[in-house]
């Protein structure tokens, strides 16, 4: 479903571009995601509406079939990129799952600002977007992606996202798309 309105009070959540993950194989390259994550971010930022900026440090306990990670990670691996401009208004969630929801106080912080949709851009589209897109749904936050906004290394998950799951959760769109909305909403 195409993008068609935006509540009064929508956050915007970019997750993990970070300095470990930014530099993996992706299927868009990766400078045009952040891009327009960026012009996202100022937008949002303009409006005083939320910005939520996301990194991951970790793993969720549990076995899996596949096998974790024995190297070790650089010392700057969980930052946020520096084309993110942490602003001291942003929320800032760390999450060591891939759902920016799941073990974090991000949904008490964003329903204690009067936030009742997010927009969603990062990476990687098949696993922390598409979770974090999916608890916000659960949570009862109306759900808007940015397609153009992310990537993933995996072009079939990417796809498979795209086509199969964000439809159910909510409306996507372009960056400017979601930007000519929040122009329209700020006329009203």
């Amino acid at each position: 479903m195409a993008v068609t309105s935006l509540d009064a009070t929508t956050a915007l959540i970019i997750v993990d571009l970070q300095h470990g993950i930014i530099g993996y194989p992706f299927m868009h390259p990766i400078g045009e995601v952040v891009q327009r994550s960026r012009t996202l971010l100022d937008a949002f930022r303009a409006r005083d509406l939320p910005v939520v900026l996301v990194n991951v440090t970790g793993f969720a306990p549990g076995r899996t079939e596949r096998p974790r990670r024995s190297e070790a990670l650089a010392p700057d691996w969980a930052e946020l990129i520096p084309e993110l401009n942490p602003q001291p208004t942003d929320l800032r969630v760390t999450k060591r799952s891939w759902g920016a929801f799941a073990n974090t106080d991000l949904e008490a912080r964003l329903k204690a600002l009067g936030v009742t949709q997010v927009v969603v851009t990062g990476v990687a589209t098949g696993t922390g977007v598409e979770a974090t897109a999916r608890q916000a749904y659960e949570l009862g936050f109306n759900v808007t992606l940015a397609i153009d906004a992310m990537t993933d290394a995996n072009p079939e998950a990417h796809a498979y996202s795209l086509q199969h799951v964000f439809p159910r959760l909510g409306e996507s769109g372009t960056t400017q798309a979601i930007i000519d909305l929040l122009d329209t909403r700020g006329n009203e």
